[in-house]
């Protein structure tokens, strides 16, 4: 596959998810046209847009040094400006982590994140948010000579006193000394510590974004990249030099860094780059012996990564990105990239699309099936009703006086619905008040505060890495502690749901049911991820208490981000789990009032029973019209084929 298809498939994709948003708010508009709408369905709904519309496609490329993964990136994506865009030469490493988007508010630039930001107790999460703290520099999109030059600065390095370098965690006495350096008063470090890039590619205006890791040394000491950015990332493209095969800092990055995010998750996509394959040219071996080295690489890397060997795609960046520039085809398709490109454009963005797809329906499906069950039965019971004031004989009184009274007593009857229902509601906003109170950010931030300042009491790493696990265990209590009340509230919602379908013949609908289990398991695998970042060769060699407190804060930010969601989740949800018999007991008083205005109208038409069955006939229109209208927005949204319900 060419790049050029590579980019017919983003664009097929952003083409998709733009249909999907639109079919999205009309489903939004249908509800608020035909009275369903309210409050907590209403943030529902609009949680999802926000959520399609900042949607990113993020591909994270990890590599140790000298590996082509920046020219790798320059070979798959920018080719045709005609030139290396981003600085790959030898000797010119990219130093700083580096994300490539596209901000269509913010125009063209290169914003850089100053070194020493590292000592100050702020994520780069929170860094993102205060753009005058980074260097600025315009980007000129119609020169590409001027965006190469601008690039440079992701290089930038300079000479530091060695103290401060060893407080930045950037100075490790042993691997000095391996290279011969020993007690330096000066050492050389990157200039930037995070860069952001955003212009107007056609791929990144599509919705990719890159995120390019500068060796282990940034991933070892930079938690947040290993335990945030690169689990939110939709693939990982990892890269080995085919020259060297899998190394030993190789193996670090993979065990450490790679397969603590991608084992065992259905979500990200993983691809392993075996790059520089023209280095294994020999022209005395020729080409069966040039195939043979790089068989025998990929089955020895996969042996010893554990993988399938189908996972490994070997390349070569250097002259694909030649052969781009060229429009050379036999040089492209020696440099392999075609099988890396088909890849990446079907698997990954098919995926994607699927994730997509899987979070609509788990957070709307249950509405959409409110939805159309409401609309179904509005329906059959006007045609039942209609059907059934065919066959009665209205010019009997007494049969008509009948009518009257029964659908009188149905009225009384819907009146104690009203007092049951609001006396539900009452026992069960004390129960939910409960669940929602058991995730409280007060209890959450106590326990926060309390491991936090025992921490800057710990003199010793040791003492700080115990903080860590105390931490966890304390909200493993809390999250605990929040099981029964959720229990007793599930088997609550659950009693009232079958009071009404019992008691008052309400269609049945099975009702949304709160769990914990996904946030309980989102919190142990951040701790195994920050237990195993915290025993990593690289942190244990450094032992720095700058690496251990930002892998600390990193943790809390993931930890208080997954309790506030379970808090922002048990509020919608027991502000709208009662929703759907609500709607219910609407639509159950729109067809008795519907029913008795009919009756009172044949009465006083004294016998006019034609026209009165074709006013009748006419309420079907509306009701059919409202019913087809959703069924069209479903097959829009290509949810017709799932199941809406969710447990």
């Amino acid at each position: 596959m060419s790049n050029l298809e590579f980019k017919e498939q983003m664009h097929e994709y952003s083409q998709w998810r733009a249909k999907l948003i639109q079919a999205i708010e009309m489903y939004h508009q249908w509800r608020n046209r035909y009275g369903m709408n309210d409050a907590h369905s209403t943030d529902i709904i609009l949680n999802i847009l926000t959520g399609l519309e900042s949607d990113r496609i993020t591909l994270a490329f990890v590599a140790e040094f000298s590996r082509g993964k920046t020219e790798l990136i320059n070979s798959l994506f920018f080719a045709e400006t005609g030139l290396r865009l981003l600085p790959s030469s030898p000797g010119r490493t990219t130093m700083s982590p580096t994300e490539l988007f596209y901000d269509e508010k913010g125009g063209s630039y290169i914003r850089l994140l100053n070194i020493e930001s590292r000592l100050e107790d702020i994520s780069l999460a929170e860094f993102k948010k205060k753009p005058e703290r980074w260097h600025h520099i315009d980007l000129d999109c119609n020169s590409p000579t001027q965006m190469q030059e601008a690039f440079k600065e992701l290089v930038a390095t300079k000479l530091v006193d060695r103290e401060l370098a060893d407080k930045l965690g950037l100075w490790n006495e042993r691997e000095a000394a391996e290279q011969g350096i020993i007690n330096p008063e000066k050492v050389e470090i990157p200039c930037w510590r995070h860069a952001l890039i955003s212009f107007p590619h056609p791929l990144l205006k599509e919705g990719l974004a890159i995120l390019d890791t500068p060796g282990l040394n940034a991933l070892g000491t930079e938690p947040e990249l290993t335990l945030s950015m690169l689990p939110s990332a939709q693939a990982i493209v990892f890269v080995l030099a085919a020259d060297t095969g899998v190394t030993k800092s190789d193996m670090e990055m993979w065990r450490s860094h790679v397969c603590s995010n991608t084992r065992g998750s259905s979500k990200q996509g993983l691809a392993v780059v075996m790059n520089k394959i023209d280095a294994m040219w020999d022209d005395l071996s020729g080409d069966n012996g040039y195939e043979a080295s790089i068989q025998s690489q990929v089955k020895n890397s996969a042996f010893i990564l554990k993988i399938n060997e189908a996972a490994i795609f070997p390349v070569s960046a250097k002259q694909a990105l030649l052969a781009k520039v060229k429009n050379d085809q036999a040089l492209l398709e020696k440099s392999r990239l075609t099988v890396l490109e088909n890849y990446l454009a079907n698997d990954i963005l098919r995926q994607r699309q699927s994730i997509l797809m899987d979070t609509i329906v788990r957070d709307m499906g249950f509405l959409i099936s409110e939805s159309s069950n409401l609309t179904n039965s509005a329906y059959n019971n006007a045609v039942s009703q209609l059907e059934e004031f065919k066959k009665i004989d209205f010019q009997n009184q007494d049969m008509t006086a009948k009518l009257m009274a029964e659908t009188r007593d149905r009225q009384n009857v819907y009146l104690a619905n009203i007092e049951n229902f609001q006396a539900s509601r009452r026992v069960f906003s004390v129960q939910a008040k409960m669940l929602v109170d058991s995730f409280g950010k007060e209890k959450i931030d106590a326990i926060i505060k309390r491991t936090k300042n025992d921490m800057s009491k710990s003199l010793t790493t040791y003492g700080m890495k115990q903080n860590i696990r105390k931490l966890f265990d304390e909200l493993r209590d809390l999250l605990q502690d929040s099981v029964d009340i959720t229990n007793e509230t599930r088997r609550l919602v659950k009693a009232i749901h079958k009071k009404f379908k019992d008691e008052y013949g309400f269609q049945e609908i099975e009702p949304q049911l709160f769990s914990i289990k996904q946030y309980q398991f989102e919190l142990e695998q951040i701790f195994e991820e920050g237990e195993a970042f915290r025993t990593s060769t690289k942190t244990t060699m450094t032992e720095q208490s700058i690496v251990i407190n930002k892998l600390y804060n990193t943790l809390i930010a993931k930890a208080r981000n997954i309790l506030g969601q379970a808090h922002t989740d048990a509020s919608v949800w027991s502000n709208s789990v009662l929703t759907p018999l609500m709607h219910q007991i609407k639509d159950h008083k729109r067809q008795i009032e519907s029913r008795l205005q009919m009756l009172r109208k044949i009465n006083e038409s004294k016998g006019d029973i034609v026209e009165s069955i074709e006013s009748l006939e006419a309420e079907l229109a509306p009701l059919k019209r409202q019913r087809d209208e959703l069924a069209t927005i479903i097959r829009a949204m290509q949810l017709d084929a799932h199941s809406f319900s969710r447990s």
